[in-house]
């Protein structure tokens, strides 16, 4: 079978574009979510496609990053992947399945994904590096303020303060924070930081 696998980090995100490219392959099923790449074990919808795929299987995705940013975190789902017998497609690049020798057909894709992994690492460390110049730089100008917090009691979006508060009262009744985090689609950093203003 074919399957298709898509991402955006934030619920405000859309993946139509996603969608529409993986339905030209086209592919059986397509598994999706909206979370942030950082965290294997905390994305359900990869996890289920990483318990469902077999052997002769190909996973689509519109781009490796998709699947994750994190060069390990890349490997580990790569490995797992072909380990099931089945086999990834990013199409971002080269098509290598009219390959009859499935030896060769993997290492070329284990080619161009390392070099893919290299590039994107070196792409994240160049822009974290811009960032902390860029925050270093506005703290010496006196104007740097921090990232905006989306969920809290004053937030501008109705939406985000119900799900603050809501999350508020799960908290003081005991609830665990992965359950809340998953429940409300928020990272697991926004619940702790409720859990800490209840404080």
């Amino acid at each position: 079978m074919k399957f298709g696998y898509i991402r955006v980090s934030s619920k405000e995100q859309n993946l139509a574009r996603q969608i529409e490219r993986l339905n030209k392959v086209p592919v059986d099923k397509i598994y999706s979510e909206k979370i942030s790449g950082k965290s294997i074990t905390e994305r359900s919808e990869l996890l289920k496609l990483m318990k469902t795929i077999k052997k002769d299987d190909v996973v689509y995705v519109t781009s490796l990053d998709r699947l994750g940013r994190d060069a390990n975190d890349l490997t580990k789902i790569i490995q797992f992947i072909q380990q099931r017998g089945a086999s990834i497609q990013s199409l971002d690049l080269p098509d290598f399945s009219n390959i009859p020798d499935a030896n060769l057909r993997n290492m070329l894709t284990d080619i161009l994904i390392t070099v893919f992994k290299f590039q994107a690492q070196s792409e994240r460390e160049m822009i974290r590096e811009r960032q902390r110049e860029g925050i270093a730089l506005a703290k010496k100008r006196g104007v740097y303020k921090g990232r905006p917090i989306l969920y809290s009691a004053t937030s501008a979006n109705k939406k985000r303060r119900n799900i603050y508060f809501a999350v508020k009262k799960e908290l003081a009744m005991g609830k665990p924070i992965r359950f809340l985090a998953s429940k409300y689609q928020i990272s697991v950093g926004t619940v702790c930081r409720i859990k800490k203003e209840c404080n």
